[in-house]
């Protein structure tokens, strides 16, 4: 992976965002949501990351669809690299381990997915790979975070994933929206690359 000066003047800010939201999440996963709701103890089911972490998605697929599939993966893999050592510094060491790792194939995932289904309807890229990789983050992370814990992981990745759905269906405008900031010619560029 080369990573140019142009790469480096494009891709800085998806990748200092992904990098401050990983590191988010994996403080924020520490933490339940405490709150009942109809009865249901919130603590039980929820984090906090569940409400940062599917941002990672958004960085992702609105890179993926302006600067294409391998401006993604740079994206992906600067942004692992930077999350990792923050979350080493700031967050728990199994979570920054088990957080890099599901992060990683899941985000590749990601990547692969949009670009397969990039020339459909605008919100089913972003839509479905973000379903599948959401899944997959959802079962690694939390059996390699938190199994042998003690701690309800089974109930916050149960959890944790219907929040990611919902985060996902609500960040579908603002993906529109972001991408809609940059110039057509270099959307229809990608489009077609």
């Amino acid at each position: 992976m080369s990573f140019s000066a142009q790469d480096a003047k494009r891709l800085l800010p998806p990748v200092i965002a992904m990098g401050l939201v990983i590191l988010l999440s994996n403080i924020a996963v520490g933490y339940p949501i405490q709150h009942t709701l109809g009865g249901i103890d919130l603590a039980e089911l929820l984090t906090y990351g569940a409400l940062t972490y599917p941002i990672c998605f958004l960085v992702t697929d609105t890179t993926n669809r302006l600067y294409g599939a391998a401006g993604a993966r740079k994206v992906v893999y600067v942004g692992f690299a930077l999350g990792v050592v923050l979350s080493l510094v700031f967050a728990d060491m199994r979570i920054a381990l088990a957080s890099g790792s599901a992060f990683l194939i899941a985000q590749l995932l990601d990547v692969l997915i949009f670009d397969k289904l990039r020339r459909g309807v605008w919100w089913q890229a972003p839509a479905i790979s973000s379903f599948f990789g959401s899944a997959v983050d959802t079962g690694i992370f939390f059996s390699l975070a938190f199994a042998g814990t003690g701690l309800p992981w089974m109930s916050w990745a149960a959890g944790d994933f219907v929040a990611k759905l919902a985060m996902i269906a609500a960040l579908l405008y603002p993906f529109k929206l972001l991408v809609a900031l940059f110039p057509a010619d270099l959307r229809e560029a990608r489009e077609t690359a």
